[in-house]
């Protein structure tokens, strides 16, 4: 039987990301989870502030949709599906991205967990 994550009260920071997208390491990101329900917040680098939206998959994936305001005072928002795996203790979301704002341009990051 797959280990059921529960994302409540996770916080991640920017790993990687494709040219074109706005998260970095200085991102940090905090999940809340009830039910199959996804939501939280997220801010720093060139992220004023932002809010993401979505639904948790049976086998852990993510779904969601997300915006934020940048540092240079622009609204941008788009679409994400994470895949999780562990990189030893720490769980790692692979994410597959794409604007639907600005150039529309789409891309693939990671988010690693952070403690507290």
């Amino acid at each position: 039987m797959k280990e059921t994550i529960t994302y409540d009260g996770r916080r991640f920071r920017g790993r990687n990301n494709s040219e074109g997208g706005e998260v970095s390491g200085e991102t940090r990101f905090e999940y809340h989870q009830e039910g199959d329900l996804l939501w939280g917040h997220y801010a720093g680098g060139s992220v004023e502030e932002g809010h993401l939206l979505g639904t948790v998959h049976p086998d852990n994936r993510l779904s969601f949709c997300y915006h934020h305001r940048n540092t240079d005072g622009v609204l941008m928002a788009g679409r994400c599906e994470s895949k999780p795996r562990w990189d030893g203790e720490r769980l790692v979301l692979e994410e597959s991205w794409q604007w639907l704002t600005g150039d529309q341009s789409s891309g693939f990051s990671e988010v690693e967990e952070i403690d507290g």
